[in-house]
């Protein structure tokens, strides 16, 4: 879809101008098509399709693996769709084994994914800030990851590799797993949950690659500003859930105002404009594509 003239660097530049700069790629997460074009509106030149904003928008559920790969391909592709910003995707643990991650990486891609990444949990995974979590052998991990770089039919399309380790096995092991993924060549590495400034710290200077910092608020990593993140050597930022909890509670209070007064207009200065809305959704560019093939 025609978006206007803004030129969009390919996401490998990005997160390389990223690194050599110490200016951290902001990854907003997007749950659906509508955030999807919002995050592009509002100047991101990247987005994260996360898992856990799949399962809690679509389905209705916690970030535990009930989402498949069908779904998570077709929700790809309707963001796709409408977006000219590259896509980073939660491919979760790749529903299943290496020849699963081949399958997973192959739809991804044709659905429009420009980087994707898996983590070492077991299938079915959990959210990386929920307790109880457990992860597969490293060897097995490799062997995933492995197969995602072969299966992958642009070098374009990064791997990004996340452990979990630090929450079941500690900081050292974490280390150790992402300097094996480093090794097997995964694009991005992403340690999850790191509990403190120091362990932040401590990943940037055993991990010799492009890393990602996951900010989830509430979560067990703490909040750290973008620039400070760039100084510790954090290429990619992510903040996979902000825009999805900021709507939750916002739809929260519509519904509630409606259910207690019956009408909405207390919320209208919370409101989009129906104009703003069809902004929002690409209707002048429609009306346009009606006008060009009138009969």
């Amino acid at each position: 879809m025609d978006h206007g003239q803004r030129v969009i660097a390919p996401l490998k530049d990005q997160v390389a101008e990223a690194g050599s700069t110490r200016k951290p790629l902001l990854l907003p997460g997007v749950y659906d098509a509508l955030s999807a074009r919002l995050a592009q509106a509002a100047g991101f030149e990247a987005i994260y399709v996360t898992g856990a904003g799949l399962a809690n928008s679509r389905l209705g559920v916690p970030d535990i693996g009930l989402t498949s790969v069908d779904q998570l391909a077709d929700h790809v592709a309707a963001i796709s769709d409408v977006v000219d910003v590259p896509l980073v995707v939660d491919g979760d643990t790749g529903f299943g084994n290496a020849i699963n991650v081949r399958h997973t990486v192959r739809k991804l891609e044709r659905a429009g994914a420009s980087a994707i990444q898996f983590e070492d949990q077991i299938f079915p995974k959990k959210c990386g800030h929920f307790a109880g979590k457990a992860i597969v052998p490293l060897d097995e991990m490799a062997g995933k990851l492995q197969s995602a770089l072969d299966s992958r039919r642009s070098d374009d399309t990064l791997i990004i590799a996340r452990t979990d380790a630090r929450a079941t096995n500690g900081p050292e092991a974490a280390v150790e797993r992402a300097n094996r993924f480093v090794e097997i060549g995964a694009d991005i590495i992403f340690i999850e949950a790191p509990t403190s400034i120091e362990e932040l710290r401590l990943f940037a200077e055993q991990v010799d690659a492009p890393l990602v910092a996951n900010m989830v608020e509430g979560g067990s990593t703490p909040i750290v500003p973008l620039d400070e993140l760039g100084e510790l050597g954090y290429s990619v930022v992510l903040y996979a859930n902000a825009a999805l909890r900021s709507a939750q509670r916002a739809v929260t209070r519509a519904y509630a105002e409606l259910k207690s007064e019956g009408i909405s207009t207390a919320l209208l200065d919370d409101m989009a404009t129906w104009q703003e809305r069809q902004d929002a959704v690409g209707k002048p560019f429609f009306d346009e594509l009606e006008q060009r093939y009138a009969s």
